[in-house]
C-alpha cells in the first residue's frame, strides 16, 4: 500500500540562494511575483529579507544558511511542512556549510518533493500546471529500514 502526501494548491515553498546567486534568485522572484505570491514562502537569513522586500510578500525567514538555516529547512522538509524547494546555489565556491546543503538536498529527495537548484529548472517548475494545483506526493516506502535489525 502505497503512502501519499497532498500537497495543496498553495504551496509552502523554500527559497534559498548562496551569495553569489542572490541577485539571480532575487530578479527570478521579482520576474515571478504573481504566481510566488499565491504561495506560502519560506527563506533562510538574508534571503528571505531581500526576497521580502523586493516583493513586498510576508516570507517566514529562518537563521543563515551557515547559521543552522539549512537545517532548519531540511527539519521542516522531515516534519512534512514544506513541499517545494527553490535552492539557488553557487557550485564554483566551496563553503564552509556544504555538509549542511547536502544534507538538506538529500531530506528533498528522501521525501520526495520538488526541488530546483538553478534557475531554468526553477522557470520548469513554477510553470508546470501540477505547481497550480493540488497534487499527491508518493512517499517512499521506509518500513523494511525502520524494521531492520540492529
Amino acid at each position: 500500500m502505497q503512502t501519499v502526501k497532498m500537497l495543496k494548491a498553495r504551496k509552502r515553498i523554500a527559497l534559498i540562494a548562496h551569495d553569489h546567486k542572490k541577485a539571480e534568485l532575487i530578479e527570478w522572484a521579482t520576474y515571478n511575483k504573481t504566481v510566488l505570491s499565491r504561495h506560502e514562502l519560506y527563506a533562510t537569513g538574508t534571503t528571505g529579507k531581500l526576497i521580502e522586500e523586493a516583493l513586498d510578500v510576508s516570507v517566514r525567514k529562518l537563521l543563515s544558511g551557515p547559521l543552522g538555516g539549512d537545517q532548519q529547512i531540511g527539519a521542516l522538509v522531515a516534519e512534512g511542512a514544506l513541499d517545494v524547494i527553490i535552492f539557488f546555489w553557487d557550485p564554483m565556491e566551496a563553503l564552509p556549510h556544504d555538509p549542511d546543503i547536502k544534507a538538506l538536498l538529500r531530506l528533498g529527495v528522501v521525501w520526495n518533493i520538488p526541488i530546483a537548484n538553478n534557475r531554468s529548472t526553477a522557470d520548469f517548475l513554477l510553470t508546470s500546471p501540477l505547481m497550480h494545483q493540488d497534487y499527491e506526493v508518493i512517499l517512499p516506502d521506509y518500513s523494511q529500514y525502520l524494521g531492520r535489525k540492529v
